[in-house]
């Protein structure tokens, strides 16, 4: 729901992470224009395809930038639900209040989650794969136990990741037995429960459990960020060389495979320290540093992260995108464009229009809070 911010709480904010989240929605919104999709179609056979093949998924084993976009967004949502839970507090607010806002969040967040991906050309469909979905249950779980002591939720964390290994080992479900075989594991099994259905890209709705880790360690780092440690960018790079150094090494000595579509434990470790290393980076030069003067254009995006989300995947691919595409397609060919570069011209426009609509809303600081 849209409403507005106060001076104090549009001015005192953690920098970083508006950047940060709007640099993801800044590349999630360039994906909803199909640029990726045409730039790597027509980069085949160069050198350039190595490059353009970064912004799509590992098709299994392996671990590619566009793998580390989704836990990102997981990570900063725990992050911001730190922040946003002392701000509640410190306004006085009871806790049945912050019980009662966080679960209609997550229930809104589910219902976004499936109403989204819910009509097609061919009917209506219920899947449970994408973002949102899982982030009301990763939001919820990370909310529950907030409140507990830091090592306490590092313990919580573990034990999510070996209970999803034992599933996905020890299941020995007929047809499902094959931990780490795409259509053949234990969360394919799930979703023939759930949906009676399987993703043909190997994608599994339990993924929501074992990346419950990047929100929960979102908030925990959040927890850090607003608290009086003197070694926090310290902490926050060990924490990184940890989880990275853990997720690798459990790939490279063959002991779990790094499969981003069932989110195994090497590939939720490897993410996370990512995500650890992207933060600690994005915290010293601009909250620490406070380079912050040319972030705005981020800033716009990552602060209503929701509306702009939701707006390129209901509203741009089922409508916008395409008729944007022919209105400019249909100029360019007047004067003769080439069509690439016309192409490359049309997914430009469609940014830009969407990132007039968040700078809009910036400006008369309406924010879309579910």
């Amino acid at each position: 729901m849209p409403n507005t911010l106060n001076a104090d709480e549009f001015n005192n904010r953690l920098l970083s992470l508006d950047f940060m989240r709007g640099l993801i929605m800044f590349l999630l919104a360039l994906e909803g224009t199909g640029l990726y999709n045409i730039l790597s179609k027509n980069t085949e056979n160069i050198f350039l395809s190595s490059i353009f093949i970064q912004f799509h998924h590992h098709p299994w084993n392996g671990l590619r930038f566009w793998d580390l976009i989704q836990p990102g967004f997981m990570f900063i949502a725990g992050t911001a639900l730190a922040l946003s839970l002392n701000k509640m507090k410190a306004k006085g607010i009871s806790t049945e209040s912050i019980r009662i806002k966080i679960f209609k969040r997550s229930g809104w967040l589910f219902f976004w989650g499936v109403f989204s991906y819910a009509v097609h050309k061919e009917g209506l469909t219920f899947e449970l794969w994408n973002v949102l979905t899982q982030l009301s249950f990763t939001l919820l779980l990370a909310y529950l136990i907030f409140e507990w002591e830091i090592k306490t939720q590092v313990i919580s964390c573990a034990a999510i990741l070996i209970v999803t290994e034992l599933l996905y080992r020890y299941s020995m479900v007929p047809g499902y037995d094959e931990p780490f075989t795409n259509q053949h594991n234990f969360g394919n099994y799930v979703d023939m429960l759930l949906m009676h259905k399987t993703s043909g890209g190997g994608w599994v709705a339990i993924n929501c459990i074992p990346t419950a880790v990047h929100t929960i360690a979102g908030a925990i780092v959040g927890k850090l960020l607003i608290g009086k440690s003197q070694n926090k960018l310290k902490t926050l790079i060990i924490w990184s060389g940890i989880t990275l150094i853990a997720g690798y090494a459990m790939d490279f000595l063959q002991l779990t495979p790094i499969i981003k579509r069932i989110a195994t434990s090497s590939f939720t470790l490897a993410s996370l320290g990512w995500c650890l290393l992207g933060l600690s980076l994005c915290y010293y030069i601009i909250d620490i540093k406070g380079y912050n003067k040319k972030i705005l254009f981020f800033t716009v995006l990552g602060m209503n992260s929701i509306f702009i989300y939701l707006f390129f995947e209901i509203v741009g691919a089922r409508w916008f995108n395409d008729y944007i595409t022919e209105i400019t397609s249909g100029l360019l060919t007047i004067v003769n464009f080439p069509s690439l570069p016309g192409s490359i011209i049309s997914c430009m426009i469609i940014f830009a229009l969407e990132w007039g609509i968040c700078y809009f809303l910036y400006k008369k600081k309406i924010f879309f809070r579910l």
